[in-house]
């Protein structure tokens, strides 16, 4: 491979290589049940929605992040819990938008049980919010961020581009390949970063594909897991692994990374899920014994469904009308569940320790 050169001879699925040697077994194994752990506490939650809240917006904003598009936990949990977008920074904009296309990723999962191209081209506009699609003009290529050298040249042209794009859909889709879904899985992680179909938003896309895929295969019901967090910390061995697939076909040092990415990811978000669902349990039974007038299954969900709760979303869940609202949140505050913060014409009410929890 030139690197210099589009790789327009991309090797097509599935690989020629053994992406089955025994290491990889044996790590496959290990991956598959901290998955499996992962989903089983996933579904204690008593509302999924103060998961896929909670959790999406972390990994929105983990996934940007190593696209270098940074924002605070403050700014995004503020502008996702009030819907004001105005006065919001551009990066912040960027993580709602990778969340909206995640959050119709899964939807699409959920009602097509198909993931095609036109779901993956529908997914990477909206995470860029323009309708550029498919790469047409020649030119893209990955550089060396400290030396600016050429490190690879991803396949050039519209028919060439939509012709690998194809394959990788038919690979998804093969009924017939026995293979581990999880070894499946970085097969199409490092196929779909090698065609980089699109002039930008390649990563934060082929990162959604990786929880879409594993809902796909029913290793998972939410999209609750998510490997930017592991990335990050490993984000020099993750480009170095793929791009030694390309120049060395190491196919099981990168399979190897990305089941250790999934096992540890797992595994931290499985305990995650245990500590939110601990302080749901105490958040409720302090405000149950404390104020017993007010306490509802139902209005702790609200309060724990982000870490920002205004009035409004008291009035829209059918908690209390909008006049008792604010008496309700005050007496939150009060016994120290709830701390309340003037934002503009707003006053959000910061669920403190779940914001704490998420923030770490």
């Amino acid at each position: 491979m030139d690197a210099s050169k589009p790789y327009n001879k991309l090797p097509l699925l599935p690989p020629k290589a053994d992406i089955e040697t025994k290491q990889i077994l044996q790590k496959a194994i290990r991956a598959n049940k901290a998955l499996a752990e992962l989903k089983a506490f996933a579904n204690i939650i008593p509302n999924q929605g103060i998961l896929i809240n909670s959790l999406t917006l972390k990994e929105a904003k983990d996934s940007s992040e190593i696209e270098n598009i940074i924002t605070t936990h403050d700014e995004l949990f503020k502008a996702f819990s009030t819907h004001i977008t105005s006065n919001i920074s551009p990066a912040t904009k960027e993580v709602l938008a990778y969340r909206e296309a995640l959050w119709f990723g899964y939807e699409h999962i959920k009602k097509k049980s198909f993931l095609n191209t036109n779901a993956v081209i529908k997914i990477q506009e909206l995470i860029v919010e323009n309708k550029a699609g498919i790469r047409k003009q020649p030119g893209t290529v990955l550089k060396n961020d400290k030396t600016g050298e050429v490190i690879y040249t991803p396949p050039s042209g519209i028919d060439v581009i939509e012709g690998i794009l194809k394959n990788l859909e038919e690979y998804i889709h093969d009924d017939m390949d026995t293979t581990d879904p999880l070894i499946r899985m970085a097969v199409i992680h490092y196929q779909f970063e090698s065609i980089h179909p699109f002039y930008d938003g390649n990563g934060r896309t082929g990162r959604i594909l990786n929880v879409l895929y594993l809902i796909l295969a029913e290793l998972l019901d939410l999209p609750v897991l998510y490997l930017s967090s592991y990335i990050i910390k490993h984000k020099s061995a993750y480009y170095k692994l793929l791009q030694e697939v390309r120049t060395e076909k190491n196919w099981e040092g990168w399979i190897l990374y990305m089941l250790d990415c999934v096992e540890q990811t797992s595994n931290d978000t499985t305990h995650k899920i245990k500590q939110i669902k601990k302080l749901f349990d105490e958040t409720a039974g302090k405000v149950k014994n404390k104020l017993p007038k007010i306490y509802t299954k139902e209005l702790i969900e609200v309060i724990f469904r982000q870490p920002y709760c205004t009035i409004g979303h008291l009035v829209e869940n059918k908690i209390v009308a909008r006049q008792a609202a604010g008496r309700y949140l005050g007496q939150l505050e009060e016994i120290g569940i709830l701390e309340s913060k003037k934002t503009g014409r707003d006053i959000l009410y910061i669920n403190t320790s779940l914001y704490s929890l998420l923030k770490n």
